[in-house]
């Protein structure tokens, strides 16, 4: 069975892959690798849309031994049954606004993520793929790498359970919903 470690642009999930696939003596398979090198990707505005249906079925046909995934497409591609373990890595939207201008997006993208970031779309649509006992959630916010890579491994191991993360009421308190989210 394989592992995925899924979340937001700028959470470091590439990062923390590369360090959990050493420990566990995994390949990791970089989903967006997998949608460029197959060119499923289609030019959409700033943004790149793909194709969800050709990349899973590509991945599905690929992909038969355990691996750890990586990527925010992972909940639109990957099959819950071959699936034993969802890390969704988390990461205050404040914390993310200087990774987003450090990569020159634009003010819809960086919009855009925030947004998702502080819904938790892609913990939601993580859930609804794998269920909620193959997914945990963790907040990396405060974290170090060599941190987070311990929670990640417990978490892997089941020594943890989803932590709570609740971005919108922090963003609602500080009055700035019109800062993250388009009205």
């Amino acid at each position: 069975m394989s592992y995925v470690i899924t979340g937001n642009p700028g959470v470091g999930k590439h990062t923390i892959s590369k360090k959990i696939s050493k420990l566990l003596q995994m390949e990791i398979i970089d989903i967006n690798k997998i949608a460029q090198d197959f060119e499923l990707f289609e030019k959409n505005g700033e943004t790149n849309d793909v194709d969800v249906v050709k990349l899973g079925e590509i991945i599905r046909k690929k992909f038969s031994r355990p691996v750890l995934f990586v990527g925010h497409l992972a909940p639109y591609v990957l099959s819950s049954d071959k699936i034993k373990k969802v890390i969704v890595l988390r990461k205050n939207p404040y914390d993310l606004i200087s990774i987003y201008i450090e990569r020159g997006y634009s003010k819809e993208k960086i919009r855009e993520n925030l947004g998702g970031e502080a819904l938790g779309i892609i913990l939601h649509d993580a859930i609804s793929q794998f269920g909620p006992e193959k997914t945990v959630q963790i907040d990396v916010s405060s974290h170090s790498v060599l941190q987070t890579i311990k929670k990640v491994m417990d978490a892997l191991n089941g020594e943890i359970k989803t932590e709570e993360v609740d971005w919108l009421t922090t963003i609602s308190e500080k009055n700035d919903l019109k800062e993250f989210f388009a009205y």
